[in-house]
């Protein structure tokens, strides 16, 4: 049994080192290096973040709109809570797939950049290149850090509204939501706190790009 599942995650793996190859084949057609690739992916996870940051920003108003209830339709209010929420939480799962694909091609860049560093002759020529691959790793590294501290963040604040939603909907009552008003403003705090964080790691994506559109680089 253990040696069928061993082979068939080695066959899941060459599947997809296979489809990665021929994706990055097929971009080099249209004339798109791994780096361009991956600029494109850092640009679209900025696109990303600032969708997420306005989606849990949304979501917070809600919350807020409905723990302050003054009286109308409940069942409609809560609704629209929890429209907000699972908006919320598309954005962050689509958000950590595009963390996960940044990672990926920058594993792969890297990899063709040290690689071709290594078949390069002229030792000033090859002293820059690796000089700028390490620049550009610096820079990778300090926005993946960024943006895993905003994932970090995010995942209690998203718990936090399931927990809300789903008691709300156990107990849709003007009571019940008036007991929600104290958890309201540490929920607020840590809103703040998260898009605070955003802000950070979109500011280390325009780094990290800005190191990779360096003339010189790779």
């Amino acid at each position: 049994m253990r040696k069928s599942w061993f082979f068939l995650s080695l066959l899941l793996l060459a599947s997809l080192v296979s489809c990665t190859s021929v994706y990055y084949k097929t971009m080099e057609k249209l004339g798109k290096e791994k780096r361009d690739i991956l600029v494109q992916r850092i640009k679209d996870s900025k696109k990303d973040q600032e969708q997420t940051k306005q989606q849990i920003q949304t979501t917070m108003e809600k919350f807020q709109e409905l723990t302050g209830f003054q009286g109308g339709d409940l069942e409609k209010n809560y609704k629209k809570l929890n429209d907000e929420y699972e908006r919320a939480e598309g954005q962050a799962n689509k958000l950590h797939d595009r963390i996960k694909s940044i990672d990926q091609v920058s594993s792969d860049l890297f990899s063709e950049w040290q690689k071709e560093i290594d078949e390069m002759r002229n030792p000033q020529l090859k002293s820059r290149s690796t000089a700028l691959l390490k620049d550009s790793k610096d820079r990778q590294a300090l926005y993946m850090k960024a943006m895993q501290k905003t994932e970090d963040q995010m995942k209690p604040v998203l718990a936090a509204f399931h927990d809300q939603v789903l008691f709300l909907k156990h107990n849709l009552n003007a009571r019940a939501i008036g007991s929600l008003k104290g958890t309201s403003a540490k929920i607020n705090a840590d809103v703040t706190a998260l898009t605070k964080s955003i802000d950070s790691s979109m500011a280390e994506a325009d780094r990290l790009i800005a190191s990779l559109s360096q003339p010189d680089s790779q």
